[in-house]
This record gives C-alpha cells, sequence and structure tokens, in this order.
C-alpha cells in the first residue's frame, strides 16, 4: 500500500462525537510517551501529522485521519483511558474504552509496547482487558533503533510470557523504528489486509 493523502478530519471527545462514516478505522492506543505521535507520521510519511511532544500524554481527544481516502487511521490518547474490567476503571480514558468496546468500524487496534523497557503493569493489563473486546489487534514493539535484534527479541518475548493463557500466541506482532521506519511495510499490509 502506498500512502498518498493523509488528511486530519475532526476530533472528537467521546464516541457520541465521533464521525458517522462507512470507512474502515485501523486505531493506535499505548502508554504516554511510547512514541505512537511519531509512528503515526512515519506511517503516513508527514512529518506533522501527529503531534510529537515532549510532553507525554498531550492526546486528549480521539483523533481521525482520513488515508487515501479509503480509511481511516484514529489517534486515540495515551493510556489515560479504557475501562480495565466492566466493573472497575483504572486510569484510562472512558471515552476511549467506549470506542475500544463499541465502534462499529473499528478493524484493528495497534498496541503500542516500548521494547526498551521491562513489561509494565499497565500495558499488560490494558492487553488483558482489550483481548476481551473481540477486535483484531497488533502488539508494536517500539524504538527498536536503541537497542539489540537480541534484546528486542527477549522483550517481546518477555511481554507475551506475562499475557494471560487466552491471549498468548493470537496477537500479530511487530517491530518498529520511526526513526528507522522499520515495520512500517508491515503495518500497513496489516491494514491492507483488511481494508
Amino acid at each position: 500500500m502506498q500512502i498518498k493523502s493523509a488528511v486530519f478530519r475532526i476530533s472528537a471527545r467521546d464516541l457520541a462525537a465521533a464521525p458517522e462514516w462507512d470507512y474502515p478505522e485501523f486505531a493506535f492506543i499505548g502508554r504516554s510517551n511510547v512514541g505512537k505521535s511519531s509512528m503515526i507520521n512515519m506511517l503516513s510519511n508527514k512529518s506533522d501529522l501527529a503531534k510529537v511532544s515532549a510532553t507525554p500524554g498531550k492526546t486528549q481527544l480521539l483523533n481521525f485521519f482520513i488515508i487515501n481516502d479509503q480509511w481511516c487511521l484514529v489517534d486515540l490518547p495515551g493510556y489515560g483511558y479504557a475501562k480495565v474490567a466492566k466493573s472497575e476503571k483504572i486510569n484510562f480514558n472512558e471515552s476511549v474504552g467506549d470506542y475500544l468496546e463499541q465502534r462499529e468500524n473499528l478493524r484493528r487496534v495497534f498496541i503500542l509496547i516500548d521494547s526498551r523497557i521491562p513489561p509494565q503493569q499497565i500495558d499488560l493489563d490494558f492487553v488483558a482487558w482489550f483481548g476481551d473486546c473481540g477486535v483484531p489487534f497488533s502488539l508494536v514493539f517500539t524504538k527498536a533503533d536503541k537497542q539489540s535484534a537480541t534484546k528486542i527479541r527477549v522483550a517481546t518475548e518477555s511481554f507475551l510470557a506475562r499475557l494471560p493463557e487466552h491471549l498468548k500466541g493470537v496477537p500479530q506482532i511487530i517491530v518498529s523504528s520511526s526513526k528507522e521506519r522499520t515495520g512500517r511495510i508491515d503495518l500497513l499490509k496489516s491494514i491492507a489486509q483488511m481494508i
């Protein structure tokens, strides 16, 4: 897939304000400071499509971008928000949880994990919760340029080993570096297969 156009369309505060259209949607989410904005810019071939900030957690709304006038990339706020269990809430944005559970044209979610650090409980909790939503997802291990291939393999295996039994072997794994543009083809292939 070649990206010929990438245009910001709208920001929504919650699911009720999200646009009504038939575009298949592909959402990106991750803990603050995981490199989500850089990845979106790398994927779209635009240096300023998503705002990159030195301050984590700048994305506060659901941001919708139309790509090639064929599909929609959705930039979700970093973990701040999503219900971890139906009965309890943790430090996640409820509007993101509603979007992930209820958005009918959501086709796949890319969950970004920092490959440089040990598995974080907030990432594990989010993946465990989201695994029960019934939407296909990929785990994208970011910042791969900052360490060796061996360390990245150890990081991914360590993370997968901590997932609940019913999720092991289920998600697609993509290793990415926005700086070196690795993982871009795998991301676009994953999207193209579901359009």
